[in-house]
């Protein structure tokens, strides 16, 4: 089975947190994890330790909130200062989680109250792992697509990459599932660019392929601009894939130049394929679309259609043959079209 995944984003109305505010949430949580702590060393203090874990737990949940979405990343990209600090903080509470768990570990604490204990330590632990693992993260893997770009001048541009992240991270997490190839497609709505532009249609025409659909292919579809990106190989580990999609996005002056408006808008779809059916090759890997062989001249009209499909087509022939459509060989040849 393949994994896909699609992003498709609403304009936040959200402001940027205040990372000061959120400094002092951790600062509060580790002072609660400090007081659980001494508690628990403490004659018949675990319940009021449990207590004081999930209020550091409401507060650590407080700081993901506020960092979750483009907002969040926005933050934490336009002061790199204050995001290390609260980077730094994270850590430090993720040591106080592991010194609570070294004392129930000692069995120094009643039998009774472990689970109690147990519930509010897991909870705490997910809430700072989705600080530091997640929201941390997930503002530094944009800052590795956006490739220099400044995140305080283009908010465009970091909404646009956080889908982008979204999608590298659940395929990163769906590879597991099949690893021989892997994509992405970008389209991009009301991009930063005149369409129009001759040196802008030179760019595009130098990377049009849209017989093939391979890495790198743009095209225009009405006042959009279409963006694709794939690896496929034979042999590979886990993240491979992923980390050739993620270099090739952060090189894309291109891509970066059209979604760098304040009024650009991009909708993701990715896909990893199972290997088990058809060639292992960026023309067969997914996303894939609607565009035939034949000249543009002669096509049907109808709207643009890309997919990224899940499981085997087995009369994929009989289809091409009783719609008359025009495939290429490099995708149909002695293998399943999927």
């Amino acid at each position: 089975m393949c994994g896909i995944i699609a992003v498709i984003r609403r304009p936040s109305d959200r402001p940027v947190p205040g990372l000061t505010g959120l400094e002092a949430d951790l600062g509060l949580a580790r002072g609660h994890l400090e007081s659980a702590r001494a508690l628990l060393k403490s004659s018949g203090g675990a319940l009021d330790a449990s207590a004081e874990i999930r209020l550091a737990a409401a507060h650590i949940g407080a700081v993901d909130q506020s960092l979750r979405g483009v907002p969040g990343a926005l933050a934490l990209l336009s002061d790199s200062i204050a995001a290390a600090s609260l980077e730094s903080m994270a850590i430090s509470l993720s040591k106080n989680i592991v010194m609570l768990e070294s004392i129930l570990d000692a069995g120094l604490v009643d039998a009774d109250h472990l689970e109690e204990l147990n519930e509010a330590l897991i909870e705490v632990k997910d809430a700072q792992w989705a600080v530091s693992s997640d929201r941390i993260k997930t503002a530094r893997s944009i800052a590795g697509l956006l490739n220099g770009l400044d995140p305080a001048n283009n908010h465009g541009a970091v909404a646009a990459m956080h889908s982008v992240q979204v999608a590298l991270s659940a395929i990163d997490r769906l590879e597991v599932r099949g690893r021989d190839s892997a994509g992405l497609q970008l389209f991009v709505t009301n991009p930063a660019l005149d369409l129009s532009a001759p040196d802008v249609l030179s760019l595009i025409a130098q990377r049009a392929d849209e017989r093939l659909y391979r890495s790198g292919a743009v095209c225009i579809v009405d006042a959009a601009l279409v963006f694709v990106y794939k690896a496929a190989a034979e042999i590979g580990e886990l993240g491979d894939n992923v980390a050739a999609l993620r270099r090739s996005i952060s090189e894309d002056a291109l891509l970066h130049l059209a979604i760098m408006g304040a009024s650009a808008q991009i909708a993701v779809l990715g896909h990893t394929r199972w290997a088990s059916v058809g060639i292992i090759s960026e023309a067969n890997a997914h996303p894939l679309n609607n565009i035939e062989t034949v000249s543009a001249d002669s096509r049907v009209a109808g709207p643009y259609v890309a997919a990224a499909v899940n499981g085997d087509v087995d009369n994929f022939r009989e289809l091409i043959e009783q719609n008359s459509l025009s495939i290429p060989a490099e995708i149909t040849t002695d293998a399943k079209v999927i």
